[in-house]
């Protein structure tokens, strides 16, 4: 054996050599070797450190059962992956691997004097400390803890890679390919059926590949597989979930197992499989046991140890002992024996032993301890030694080792039949949940259906200790460092559903979801309540089945596939004129237009005197635009909005409010009545889609008799909205066929003619409080008649303005913004809009919900003005209101700020919000708490300018 690789065996090619690096250190393997196996050869131990103590930790598991070795794998700029599990990433030249959750380094982490003050962390601490002194949260405590959080780093550069996706049918999808997966796919490929078996490993064969009697065999079936045009084979494939009607998803890895030199094409494929039939052949996880000192690096399961030896030909240690309770680990350790391993001593605690297993242990030379149990482990970075105890509470006597194993009994793989709602049935002889029922064609076969023969053992995972429970640091979940006390203090705290006591400690939460910890803790919490563990319940599997990048789930729809941008044909005029954008729905818009070194604040304090004194010019082209076409079209609008719309003359507008069925807003618009059966609607920029589904909703299931059509066109129009004293004089000299004086042409009226020479529908509308025309031009016009309009403009001192100065101009004039003054619980009364309920219209959606109990309550939220006492105090969006600011925390909030600005025009702050009862409170002064300081303010009528309308009806 040279260094911990053994002399022969495995399944690795050693005529190839793998390069890579791990933390730095230059490192090498073998071809077919995993991360974790050349690393195991190379005499490293020690892979990670624990999340809240950051304790030493080692390998523990050979597949994704592994929660103590993440590593972060770098392939380049972009392709930084954090969090992948050692034994599951493959070895290839160049790989630079480092480890995660240390400072400054893996051997030396200076954050694992959390473990010295581990007394003061158990389980739920979150919830008990950190409460004193209130100040020292946001300076001290907060910002420790967020640098603190997490473990691997998210990369922070741009994804160069691409993914691919695709659907596949079949009659048979087989997820697991060993021995009993592989049995099932020929099988089932015999009958002349679509099989696709698919398998998280690098290679089929699964418990095989670690059995080389089975080799041969396996190397047959996989020929025979591949000479079936019917079967299709997908390794290095997870089947992250199942939902209803056998809809599989799995997600591929095609080229991480490559360099970035060889990788070509996608680097992951998402398949959505549908099934007629779906066989889980998963196989079975084999269970830790809980001692003192199960995480000490080099403790590990026997399960896993063999995997490193027959498959990967090294061994985990050169003296090893293994804990075991189960027979498992007694053919565990005797394979390892034959392969060359050292094994010391086998530990078992039962007395009576299979006495074959224990004649071919003694003709072996192993020491055998029935009866005894591992009390301790000696050593933090990596395993010296163990003492073992007849029965765990007898003397103690000390073995000398550098590895110890685990056989703690198996628990079968059931992630996806939980999924499908498939029920399980508590298994004695296995102790452990077992398949049960389900309402799927799906079934379970092997190790997976509690239908395999792993031989005999005890139940329970918890080994007897000379240590009472809450002195003990026997480990449970090796991730989130939760001990078998903290079980027993979820239990003292009043837990009593396993639901409960699993987010109490974290058990099973972490990145592993639980798959070695679930059912020791399980156990462990049923012993302490004295209750059999049926009644304890269980805990919840979901998708995934195990963490998955975000490129494999969004596959093609990545970026703009995934979010399409639009934009307006105005928006390349707006970033060749020095436009800040913001995003608004699915839509780019131009933020504002700063001038030299103008920043946001500056360049909107401009804009905004520029309207108010002269005339602006903004891009309204992204809002909703539907057109309502038909005999029945009043009717139909009549029956959807809360105002009359019968009633409107054709050439007139109408501002309207759309409830939902529960009576609050959810969109608002002006729309405009062109002939007795057309009208042209407005929406707000994110709720054209919703609103038009929703309107087809009601015309094709609740009214279908009426006659009407609904067409979106919000993309037909561009809209130019020229706003301002100077608005009138900038557009008459481009304007044909229409009278643009205020008598023939008032306020919310609509007229059809031309502007530079193409077909328009020009609306008196105004969303600014000034004079205002919205230009609506046919979209591939929109460009050139912006330009028109922009000459003419300057002529009067005009600007361009954007979003930001939309906002504060409208918040002056008191219009309110659906979703920003709205939250989804404010009627029409509450915002001050009850004057667009239609009292006298029998029916709308919503109007039976207006007059529940609840909604006529006093005391509702209602939108009000609020001026700071601070005219130069600029409240912060979404902050609480209190009406007492000397009352103790925690307070009661009586309302919050929903649009807060600084106004160019009035020289101070503004601000709306909805307060409780605010109408009852104008002229009361409210109080704003901040960070370091109270604001107060006097509540106000939410209209801060030109309340006469004079402006508007210029």
């Amino acid at each position: 054996m040279s260094g911990f690789r053994l002399a022969d065996g495995g399944r690795v090619d050693r005529r190839i050599k793998r390069n890579f690096t791990f933390d730095g250190k230059a490192q090498w393997g073998y071809a077919g070797d995993s991360l974790a196996s050349a690393l195991l050869a190379q005499g490293q131990m020690l892979f990670g450190r624990s999340f809240k103590y950051h304790r030493p930790r080692g390998i523990l598991g050979a597949g994704v059962e592994e929660p103590n070795a993440l590593v972060t794998v770098d392939r380049g700029p972009g392709r930084v992956t954090p969090n992948l599990r050692a034994p599951s990433v493959a070895l290839h030249d160049g790989l630079n691997a480092t480890s995660q959750n240390r400072f400054p380094t893996l051997k030396t982490d200076l954050i694992a004097v959390n473990n010295m003050l581990s007394a003061f962390f158990p389980a739920g601490f979150y919830n008990k400390t950190f409460m004193w002194p209130r100040a020292a949260w946001e300076k001290v405590y907060e910002p420790i803890i967020r640098r603190l959080a997490g473990l691997g780093d998210s990369p922070t550069t741009r994804d160069p890679d691409h993914y691919d996706a695709t659907y596949a049918h079949c009659e048979t999808l087989i997820v697991g390919a060993g021995p009993a997966g592989i049995a099932a796919a020929l099988e089932a490929a015999a009958n002349g059926g679509r099989v696709i078996l698919i398998d998280e490993q690098e290679e089929i064969g699964g418990g095989a590949l670690s059995d080389p009697a089975q080799w041969a065999w396996l190397e047959k079936a996989t020929a025979k597989l591949a000479a079936m045009d019917n079967v299709t084979v997908l390794s290095r494939t997870t089947a992250i979930g199942h939902y209803h009607q056998n809809f599989v998803v799995a997600a591929e890895r095609l080229t991480d197992h490559l360099s970035v030199d060889e990788a070509e094409g996608p680097r992951e494929k998402l398949w959505r499989i549908r099934s007629g039939e779906v066989i889980l052949a998963m196989g079975a996880i084999e269970r830790p046991l809980v001692f003192e000192g199960n995480d000490v690096p080099g403790v590990m399961l026997a399960s896993a140890a063999r995997t490193f030896a027959l498959r990967y030909g090294v061994a985990v240690g050169r003296k090893v002992v293994v804990m075991a309770i189960h027979d498992s680990g007694w053919h565990d350790a005797l394979a390892l024996h034959k392969a060359g391993v050292n094994i010391a001593a086998i530990v078992d605690l039962r007395r009576e032993i299979a006495p074959e297993l224990a004649e071919a242990a003694r003709h072996a030379g192993i020491a055998c301890y029935p009866g005894y149990a591992v009390t301790s482990v000696s050593g933090s970075l990596a395993v010296k030694g163990v003492t073992i105890a007849l029965a765990g509470v007898g003397k103690g006597e000390k073995l000398e080792c550098d590895a110890l194993l685990m056989a703690g009994g198996w628990t079968p793989t059931v992630h996806l039949w939980s999924h499908a709602k498939g029920t399980l049935r508590w298994d004695e002889s296995w102790g452990a949940y077992v398949p049960d029922k389900t309402h799927e064609n799906l079934r379970c076969v092997g190790a997976c259906a509690g239908a395999w023969d792993f031989g005999s053992g005890l139940s329970g995972g918890l080994l007897p200790a000379p240590k009472p429970l809450h002195e003990s640091k026997a480990f449970v979940d090796f991730q989130n460092d939760v001990k078998a006390r903290d079980i027993g203090l979820a239990v003292q705290e009043g837990f009593r559903s396993i639901e409960h006591i699993k987010r109490y400690t974290t058990n099973g939460m972490a990145t592993d979801q639980g798959k070695t910890s679930n059912l020791n803790g399980l156990q462990i919490a049923s012993g302490v309540l004295h209750r059999p563990v049926t009644e304890i319940g269980l805990t919840t599997f979901r998708p995934p089945y195990t963490p998955q990048s975000f490129g494999a789930m969004l596959g093609h729809h990545k970026e703009a596939l995934f979010q399409p941008l639009r934009k307006s044909v105005i928006d390349d005029w707006a970033a060749d004129h020095g436009a800040v954008y913001e995003n608004v729905a699915q839509w780019r818009r131009a933020r504002y237009f700063p001038q030299g070194s103008e920043d946001m604040d500056a360049a909107v304090a401009r804009e905004c005197r520029t309207v108010r004194s002269s005339v602006g010019i903004f891009d309204a082209s992204t809002l909703g635009k539907i057109e309502v076409v038909g005999p029945d079209a009043a009717e139909f609008l009549n029956r959807m909005y809360t105002n009359p719309w019968k009633s409107l003359e054709p050439g007139r507008c109408r501002y309207g409010l759309l409830l939902g069925e529960h009576g609050f807003i959810i969109d608002d618009g002006v729309s405009a009545r062109l002939a007795p059966d057309r009208f042209h609607l407005t929406t707000t920029t994110g709720g054209a889609a919703r609103v038009l589904n929703m309107m087809e909703d009601y015309l094709q299931t609740e009214w279908s008799d009426l006659d009407v059509w609904l067409t979106s066109t919000t993309e037909q129009w561009a809209v130019i909205a020229v706003q301002g004293p100077k608005a009138r004089d900038v557009i008459a000299p481009l304007v044909e066929g229409i009278d643009l004086s205020g008598q023939a042409f008032p306020h919310m009226a609509v007229r059809e003619g031309q502007i530079c020479g193409v077909e328009t529908r020009l609306f008196r509308v105004s969303f600014t409080g000034e004079l205002g025309f919205e230009v609506n031009v046919p979209a591939e016009h929109g460009r050139m008649v912006w330009e028109a309009i922009w000459a003419e403009g300057q002529k009067h001192g005009a600007a361009a303005y954007g979003t930001e100065t939309m906002h504060v101009l409208r918040a002056e004039k008191g219009f309110i913004i659906v979703g920003q003054d709205t939250d989804g619980t404010v009627t029409p009364d509450d915002a001050g809009l009850g004057w667009a309920v239609g009292k006298k219209k029998p029916d709308f959606v919503g109007k039976r919900s207006l007059s529940r109990p609840d909604i006529v309550a006093p005391g509702r939220k209602q939108l009000v003005g609020l001026l700071t006492d601070d005219p130069q105090a600029v409240l912060e969006e979404g902050a609480q209101i209190v009406a007492d600011p000397n009352q103790p925390v925690p307070m009661t909030m009586i309302g919050h700020v929903t649009s807060s600005y600084h106004s160019a025009t009035l020289g101070r702050s503004i601000a709306m919000a909805l307060v409780a009862g605010g109408r009852d409170r104008m002229g009361e002064t409210l109080h704003i708490p901040m960070p370091g300081k109270t604001i107060s303010a006097k509540v106000v009528t939410p209209m801060f300018y030109d309340a006469e309308g004079s402006c508007l009806n210029g």
